[in-house]
């Protein structure tokens, strides 16, 4: 028993809807079916049940009286008089074949209980073989009874014996659950088209991709989270704005100093006791200007560019001409055309990161961007270098940890920001190459 409880929970979720929209529809289909069934329960089982009855019993009645009356009077006139009234005054249509045999033979059903209904009165009234046939004329129903001297053929009309408010009644309950439905169908979508907007803004901004606010629209709680993303949006704006304009502060104050310590530098006369000094100095000078840059660029996080419409495969070839002209052999190998929304100044960033990161520590680098599945591109930096040991992959992405890179600690960090404020995602694994590949992803 515990075994399958669990089994049969995880089929009954696999046969509901996924999305809101479906499970709410679902939730108001349901009661409404029980509603219906409830009601067609009543109407079928009590009202129409006893209208039928009643209906059958009168017909099965007149026939059996008139059967009853026609062995009393043994001269045909008197029988051909008996069959003439009985259409006049009762609407049944008799017509007697003498010496004929009764040819029992399966009725196909009709909707309703009425054939039943007459099949029960006619044996209970009549007593005798009969076959009814509700299919051949559209306007009456044919009783065929077996009678000592034939069969008697009655044609009773329909309306005698069901009445047409069934299909009145079903077509009126079924078409006002759907109107109903549909009803609720166009309600519940625009509900649910609100809060797909607020997930899709959420996804952008989340993205990088900054549409500005959301109108807020639906029911009262979906306005009302629609409001607070929108505050939420506008504070970590005002956040990003005042620690840029922050940290420009600090740029101009850290590297001014470093500009009156590069121009003292270079106004002390050289002389070959302090020209090793002088090139020990200068070259503190130039790693303080590139932290400082580094810092910046984190803490940043290219957060002021736009996203647009960029072409990976030529972001890709500016990143290993750089490279190329420090020194470095970058093979490029991009398809053509993969062209997706990003802000390519971050992206080229992160990509030189990586690229410089790799070249470090190996003679080869390899660029590759290729399409996954339609939804995604994906770019490898492959090198054929030592590599990094499984269990340290994730630790030089932490910040500052400057010993696998062997620069200033933050190349992986920055890279990886930025391909995460795309959505994204970026992972090492090992190269083909020998050395290790990094596998940046970017949605498209």
């Amino acid at each position: 028993m515990r075994v399958t409880l669990p089994v049969q929970s995880r089929m009954v979720k696999r046969m509901l809807p996924r999305t809101l929209l479906g499970r709410s529809l679902l939730i108001m289909l349901v009661p409404m079916v029980l509603v219906l069934a409830v009601a067609l329960q009543i109407f079928y089982g009590s009202h129409l049940n006893v209208v039928s009855r009643r209906f059958a019993a009168a017909v099965a009645g007149e026939l059996a009286m008139t059967i009853a009356v026609m062995d009393r009077l043994p001269h045909a006139d008197d029988r051909a008089w008996l069959l003439r009234q009985t259409q006049v005054q009762l609407g049944l249509t008799l017509q007697l074949r003498p010496g004929a045999k009764l040819a029992l033979a399966s009725a196909p059903p009709v909707l309703g209980p009425m054939d039943d209904d007459l099949a029960i009165a006619l044996r209970e009234r009549v007593g005798l073989p009969f076959r009814t046939d509700w299919t051949s004329d559209p306007q009456s129903v044919l009783i065929e009874i077996q009678v000592p001297e034939g069969v008697l053929q009655a044609q009773a009309p329909r309306k005698r014996l069901y009445t047409g408010t069934i299909y009145l009644f079903v077509a009126w309950v079924m078409g006002t659950a759907l109107l109903l439905f549909g009803i609720a169908a166009l309600f519940m979508r625009n509900q649910v088209r609100a809060i797909r907007r607020l997930a899709a803004a959420a996804e952008a901004f989340g993205m990088g991709r900054d549409a500005g606010p959301i109108r807020p629209e639906g029911a009262i709680e979906v306005r009302q989270a629609a409001a607070a993303f929108n505050r939420m949006q506008e504070r970590i704006r005002r956040f990003l704005q005042q620690r840029t304009e922050m940290l420009a502060g600090v740029s101009h104050d850290l590297r001014t100093p470093l500009t009156r310590l590069r121009l003292a530098l270079a106004m002390i006369p050289p002389s070959d006791a302090t020209a090793t000094d002088m090139a020990e100095m200068g070259g503190d000078i130039e790693e303080m200007d590139r932290l400082i840059g580094s810092y910046l660029a984190f803490a940043r996080g290219e957060g002021q560019e736009q996203v647009q419409s960029a072409d990976l495969g030529t972001i890709m070839d500016e990143v290993a001409s750089g490279a190329r002209r420090a020194g470095a052999d970058v093979q490029v190998t991009a398809h053509s055309d993969i062209v997706l929304p990003l802000r390519p100044d971050a992206v080229r960033r992160a990509l030189t990161n990586l690229v410089d990161n790799a070249r470090r520590h190996a003679t080869l680098v390899r660029l590759t961007a290729t399409l996954q599945g339609g939804r995604s591109a994906v770019v490898l930096v492959e090198d054929n270098g030592p590599g990094i040991p499984p269990a340290q992959r994730e630790t030089v992405f932490r910040r500052f940890a400057s010993g696998a890179e062997g620069g200033t600690g933050l190349g992986l960090t920055i890279a990886r920001d930025i391909v995460r404020a795309h959505g994204g995602e970026i992972s090492l694994e090992d190269s083909p190459l020998g050395g290790l590949r990094a596998r940046v992803s970017l949605p498209l």
